[in-house]
């Protein structure tokens, strides 16, 4: 069953059209304007597909490099050991992960990783060097303490999920991509969300490019934002996504590949409404990882406190703005964003999820943030 077989009318799903009709608008906006190459957007409510449409230069059928909503999908693998009682997020990761505690990792815990309060956010890791395990392990190995775990929030791109990815393999037997693929997205019945993209599925990827400008300091600075960290997420990072070495290997913090049907329904999935699947993750278990770790930790990004979950992020307070959801998302809404603009989360109290994909990497993060904003905002309201 392909994302597109989920689709229903509007009515039947309790949500307004002339609601849908605003968001397709708004949605398409930065294509007709010439700004983004593709965009393609996805609503989805009681197990089903209200909205599924591209603009653009791609097609029904094409794929996005969803980046960092990556997380999500990621940390949900997670969540079934949880559930089975195989995972427990108070211990050390050393503890799972010999080979990770050196330099002062040793007191690092797996709940740490997931809230990127461990200290290690920019550690370096080649996309490449996952296939070799002594590649991975000797990278774990150098890596180095940037602060006092548990001590400070700061966004780990890429370099805690290798480790996560890495326990999943431990506790379940199974390679990653593989425990994936069996646990999650074959009883969903989302056979185009990949993990590691097949050479026989790139040709339906769409290019990754850079579209505009970066803000300058001072254009931070009147927007009442404090200028963003340097981190690994660069340009040539971005566009490295592009290759056929890169989409082969699944980078648990990014390299997730799908159309916008496909996120959407993972998150109905979250919500425990697909039809085919029945409920993977208990009420239980959705209700633990949604419940804000981080306590009054700051986002260096925003300067807003930060809510972060067991991998996810919650809406929370009237702040949710700042934290990649509507403004009239509520406060229960959770999700995970991706680079360039990507969009993805679901929200309890309409029963409503969203993602919207883009192949196109916009550099200005206040125009980005705003669009994603002004998206979110229009579909989180489109219930009848």
């Amino acid at each position: 069953m392909q994302g597109t077989d989920y689709m229903a009318s509007a009515a039947e799903l309790g949500l307004d059209e002339g609601k849908l009709a605003g968001l397709r608008a708004r949605a398409r906006r930065e294509v007709d304007e010439g700004l983004l190459p593709a965009v393609q957007i996805a609503v989805a409510r009681r197990g089903r597909l209200a909205l599924f449409d591209t603009y653009g230069g791609a097609q029904e059928d094409s794929l996005f490099c969803v980046f960092s909503a990556t997380k999500a999908i990621t940390s949900a693998a997670a969540w079934l050991l949880i559930q089975d009682g195989l995972l427990d997020t108070g211990v050390t990761v050393a503890s799972l992960v010999p080979e990770f505690g050196t330099n002062g990792k040793e007191a690092v815990t797996v709940e740490q990783l997931f809230t990127h309060t461990a200290g290690f956010p920019n550690a370096p890791f080649r996309v490449t060097d996952w296939p070799d395990k002594a590649s991975r392990y000797s990278r774990f190995q150098k890596w180095r303490l940037n602060y006092e775990p548990g001590t400070k929030y700061e966004y780990h791109p890429t370099s805690s999920m290798w480790v996560i990815a890495e326990i999943i393999e431990r506790l379940s037997g199974m390679e990653f991509a593989a425990f994936v693929r069996q646990k999650i997205i074959e009883p969903l019945g989302l056979p185009d969300l990949w993990l590691g993209t097949p050479d026989e599925v790139r040709p339906r990827v769409t290019k990754l490019s850079i579209v505009g400008e970066p803000m300058t300091p001072a254009e931070y600075e009147a927007a009442g934002l404090p200028v963003p960290p340097v981190t690994e997420v660069t340009p040539e990072v971005i566009l490295g996504f592009n290759l056929p070495e890169v989409q082969r290997v699944p980078v648990p913090g990014g390299g997730g590949i799908m159309s916008a049907a496909e996120l959407a329904l993972f998150y109905q999935g979250l919500l425990g409404e697909l039809p085919k699947g029945g409920r993977l993750w208990s009420a239980q278990t959705m209700a633990r990882v949604n419940k804000p770790l981080t306590g009054g930790l700051i986002d260096m990004s925003t300067g807003a406190p930060c809510h972060r979950g067991l991998g996810l992020v919650i809406a929370g307070d009237e702040k949710r703005n700042l934290r990649g959801f509507g403004h009239t998302n509520s406060p229960e809404a959770f999700g995970h964003s991706g680079a360039g603009g990507q969009i993805a989360w679901a929200d309890p109290q309409t029963g409503i999820s969203f993602a919207y994909c883009t192949n196109g990497h916009d550099q200005n993060a206040l125009r980005q943030g705003r669009r994603g904003v002004s998206v979110s905002s229009l579909a989180a309201v489109c219930a009848a």
